[in-house]
């Protein structure tokens, strides 16, 4: 199989959102640069996960060979939600070092395609391809790599109007949850707080949240109803209005 060509100049970066611990995280690669003459380090920061794309390739393609390269997964939501093209946005001089390292030319212009994806973190074991890879939640993450942090501020205003009017917030939760759960992740995401009676009422006019002969199971409290999304249900369905406009 002939080698495959990366272009230089446009990339993705996935800002892969999870939800553990009623925290909203954000799953982030070490970049570390060594002095080759030295061998010290100069400097270690935090990226988004991204890449350069294929020539052969789509810019989805490249976005879910990048997510599966980093989560083993392959049936992950994922949505293209902007393109980062300022003439500035590799000028920091890490971002300058880092590039001439890499062989490339600082002073050349990169365009790189904003995905965002939402995983239940739950049971995933980050992959190792790539780099050091950690969760860090959304209210801790310090100065990135790159735009990074504009990249993520705008993921976050598009995951925060998308979830308004569609139900992806079920892709941050295990297959089985509680209402409460689910009322978490929405309250975390929107950064406000919810009436829970307006909230049960919402809820409980949504066909495609199948209630379960179930309930937690190896908790303190009394154990709560479990449920599950039903995305057929939902494709069926999907006409009627969702609103979760607070």
């Amino acid at each position: 199989m002939a080698n495959r060509i990366l272009n230089d100049y446009i990339s993705v970066d996935c800002v892969i959102f999870g939800y553990n611990d009623n925290e909203l995280q954000v799953l982030l690669v070490e970049r570390t640069l060594t002095n080759e003459s030295t061998k010290e380090i100069e400097f270690t920061d935090l990226t988004l996960t991204g890449n350069h794309i294929y020539e052969d390739e789509t810019i989805e393609d490249a976005a879910y060979r990048v997510l599966f390269d980093r989560t083993g997964l392959d049936n992950v939501y994922l949505e293209q939600f902007k393109a980062f093209a300022h003439p500035d946005r590799l000028k920091k001089d890490k971002d300058r070092k880092w590039l001439i390292h890499d062989g490339r030319d600082p002073d050349k212009r990169i365009i790189s395609i904003g995905f965002f994806s939402l995983i239940s973190t739950r049971d995933i074991i980050v992959e190792s391809k790539c780099g050091i890879a950690k969760w860090i939640p959304l209210s801790e993450i310090g100065e990135l790599a790159f735009d990074h942090n504009q990249i993520v501020d705008e993921a976050l205003k598009a995951l925060r109007n998308k979830i308004k009017h569609e139900p992806i917030g079920f892709e941050l939760l295990p297959e089985k949850f509680t209402l409460t759960e689910l009322q978490n992740v929405y309250e975390v995401v929107l950064g406000t707080e919810l009436d829970k009676r307006n909230f049960r009422k919402k809820i409980g006019r949504m066909k495609y949240l199948i209630p379960l002969d179930e309930k937690q199971k190896g908790v303190a409290h009394k154990p709560a109803r479990l449920y599950m999304f039903s995305r057929d249900v939902y494709e069926k369905t999907k006409k009627e209005m969702f609103d979760f406009t607070v």
